[in-house]
Formats: C-alpha cells, sequence, structure tokens
C-alpha cells in the first residue's frame, strides 16, 4: 500500500495562510487520486478536496487549494484566508478507484496519520 505522512500543521491568526504537505511511499507508482479531508474536535471526517493523477481537482473550501507534485510524490493543501472554524486534524489519503467521486472517505484505501491545524488569535 501507499504510506502518507502529513506535515506542516500548526497554529496560525485568522486570516493567515498555511500548507500543508503529504509525502508518499510505497506503490507510488501506480495511478492513483488523493484527496483532503479535516475532523474538527466533536464532529465526523469532512471532505475538504480530491485530486486526481492527472491534476484534476475539486475542492469544497474556496480558500483551499489542492495540488500535486507527482514527480516528489508529495500532495499540497494551500489554505488561505483561514478561518477558526477550519480548526481541526487533517488528513491525506489515496486510492486507485477510478471513475467515481473522491469526496467518500470509505473509497481511500491509505491515510497519514494527520496534522493538527489550528486557526486561533
Amino acid at each position: 500500500q501507499v504510506q502518507l505522512a502529513e506535515s506542516g500543521g500548526g497554529l496560525v491568526q485568522p486570516g493567515g495562510s498555511l500548507r500543508l504537505s503529504c509525502a508518499a511511499s510505497g506503490r507510488t507508482l501506480s495511478p492513483f487520486s488523493m484527496g483532503w479531508f479535516r475532523q474538527a474536535p466533536g464532529k465526523e471526517r469532512e471532505f475538504v478536496a480530491a485530486i486526481s493523477w492527472f491534476g484534476g481537482s475539486t475542492s469544497v473550501v474556496g480558500r483551499f487549494i489542492i495540488s500535486r507534485d507527482n514527480a516528489k510524490n508529495t500532495l499540497y493543501l494551500q489554505m488561505n484566508n483561514l478561518k477558526p472554524e477550519d480548526t481541526a486534524v487533517y488528513y491525506c489519503a489515496a486510492t486507485t478507484v477510478r471513475g467515481v467521486p473522491l469526496d467518500t472517505a470509505r473509497i481511500y484505501d491509505s491515510w497519514g496519520q494527520g496534522t493538527q491545524v489550528t486557526v486561533s488569535s
């Protein structure tokens, strides 16, 4: 399977920006799509954004931009104009499933351990 490791989380003030990274290792040569999910305290894990192997992407948070560098086997989430409600543990995920919506956690095979993002003044 693909091993994933998130980084880049931390404490940021409202309105600030942060870039999360997710390094993939293992079976990284097979085509796979990747996504970002987040889980706030007391809430269920929710979909944030996803990107295909060839770069097609979608995001439910307009302030966030997902991208990937296949040569570096790295996924990114550029988070701009952060709000306190963005506070959560952010997880990256990977799946080899194709032809299905990528906003459902169940289709992802590999998950990182998460990185904490805290937005507070």
